[in-house]
């Protein structure tokens, strides 16, 4: 029920004379309200189409680059193309884009080639070099040592008004900065594989998350940012103690309750290395330890990398800490484990034995199960393009929840390298299907890849010492 209180003066009892009675004024006045109500979001309609964004609930969307030339087929499970994603981000951005990447290097000339698919990387660079004329902040961190040492990126967009940093990694902690990351407006984020790099629109697979509406965590993910920030400075020092601003309040022990796409959630960002990361900050390997212990039927993982050594601080230093976890899990608690590695024209040959070693274990007698695939890009005609043709994800679903990463899996990654992790648990029950969940989406995508004919199982490589044979 609902009372309406008025107060009448002299003009309003006219108005009641006129009109008959108080019903027929009430009316009237409700009325020539809702007209005016309309004409004014017909004539808005522009300004909130702008800023409907703002007032949407949080939603998380995973997105993915496909390479050119590599068809999955009609029926395939696709996220959103990296492309779109990117470019919706900074055409919704307002106030500030804060980007964290290993290396700028958004055109073919960068690495002396020629060639049309570079074409989105050349209009996300456009795009970002325009938004200083947007009154858009700007803020770019990136590594030294680099990969990108002919990139103009950088300095074309220091010439455009952006602040860029270069965080000299192999100085502080001797590792790179190969976090990829984006905060916008202090409201939406972006963490994934790809690099600010035009291959990983078009020759690359990539994959990652954006969040959108989340200020909480975009806060959270604004603090690993700003360490880098302030690490770029001349002679900086890493901090110890980090001062309490970087402390978080989100982390493995007390995750982020929040609604994604309407489907309540529990997220948090773990960070590495260890001397980046306060008390109160989930190391990345602690992740990716406790979600491959907290699994109880299956645990799939797609990387670039999977080596159980350190690469390349301390050669032949072995380092089974990720591969004695799945293990054990697939030992004592018959969880079926998948592994799906990258192979391509620059992977180190080095790493089959472990492969093969891990996927000995598989025993269907003995209900252990633990099979490995080699994830092969078809190289095509695109043989010109150097580090292209590959499976560059990072990632890990269990049927309990998801992990998205930037770092390989191999010990440098999570002892001397700047990386971030985001690990999202979603309670299935309260949405519609699976597929409205992120862990379900990513099985699908898992599953897409795992069942391709771009995963080739071990066997097929016989006495090869590499998998170069498969490229063709």
């Amino acid at each position: 029920m609902f009372i309406f209180f008025i107060h009448l003066g002299r003009k309003q009892i006219d108005k009641i004379r006129q009109y008959g009675s108080t019903c027929e004024f009430l009316f009237h006045t409700i009325l020539m309200s809702a007209f005016k109500l309309v004409e004014f979001f017909r004539s808005c309609r522009s300004t909130f189409k702008e800023i409907s964004i703002y007032f949407e609930l949080n939603r998380i969307v995973l997105v993915e680059s496909i390479p050119c030339w590599m068809d999955y087929g009609t029926n395939a499970t696709f996220g959103i193309p990296l492309y779109k994603a990117w470019k919706d981000l900074v055409s919704i951005a307002t106030r500030q884009i804060d980007v964290a990447s290993f290396y700028w290097s958004l055109t073919g000339e960068d690495i002396g080639v020629n060639s049309s698919t570079d074409q989105p990387g050349r209009e996300i660079l456009e795009e970002f070099k325009a938004l200083p004329k947007r009154n858009v902040s700007v803020r770019v961190v990136t590594s030294i040592p680099s990969l990108a040492t002919n990139s103009t990126d950088l300095q074309a967009l220091r010439e455009n008004g952006v602040q860029v940093r270069r965080v000299n990694f192999g100085h502080l902690t001797r590792g790179v900065l190969h976090s990829k990351f984006w905060v916008v407006d202090g409201r939406h984020i972006y963490i994934g594989s790809a690099n600010m790099d035009w291959r990983a629109l078009t020759q690359v697979k990539e994959i990652g998350v954006v969040l959108y509406n989340c200020t909480s965590l975009a806060a959270d993910l604004h603090k690993i940012f700003q360490s880098y920030w302030v690490m770029g400075q001349h002679n900086a020092t890493i901090p110890q103690p980090w001062p309490p601003y970087y402390d978080t309040s989100i982390n493995k022990e007390q995750p982020l309750h929040v609604n994604l796409s309407g489907v309540p959630s529990r997220v948090y960002i773990s960070g590495s290395p260890p001397q980046f990361c306060p008390d109160s900050r989930t190391k990345d390997l602690d992740a990716i330890l406790s979600a491959v212990s907290q699994a109880e039927q299956f645990i799939h993982v797609a990387v670039m990398e999977y080596y159980p050594a350190s690469k390349f601080l301390y050669h032949h230093r072995y380092w089974p800490v990720i591969e004695n976890a799945l293990k054990q899990a697939a030992y004592e608690k018959n969880v079926a484990v998948r592994l799906l590695v990258s192979c391509g024209r620059e992977s180190d040959p080095s790493v089959l034995p472990f492969l093969k070693s891990l996927n000995a274990l598989d025993s269907p007698s003995n209900n252990i199960s633990i099979e490995v695939r080699l994830h092969i890009v078809p190289v095509a005609n695109q043989t010109d393009i150097p580090y292209a043709r590959i499976n560059h994800n990072k990632y890990m679903v269990t049927d309990k929840l998801a992990y998205i990463g930037t770092s390989n899996w191999s010990a440098d990654y999570f002892n001397t390298t700047a990386g971030v992790g985001l690990v999202v648990s979603q309670d299935a029950l309260y949405s519609s299907s699976l597929e409205d969940t992120l862990v379900g989406q990513l099985s699908a995508v898992f599953d897409r890849d795992w069942g391709s004919e771009f995963a080739v199982p071990l066997e097929k490589l016989h006495h090869n010492p590499d998998c170069a044979f498969l490229l063709s």
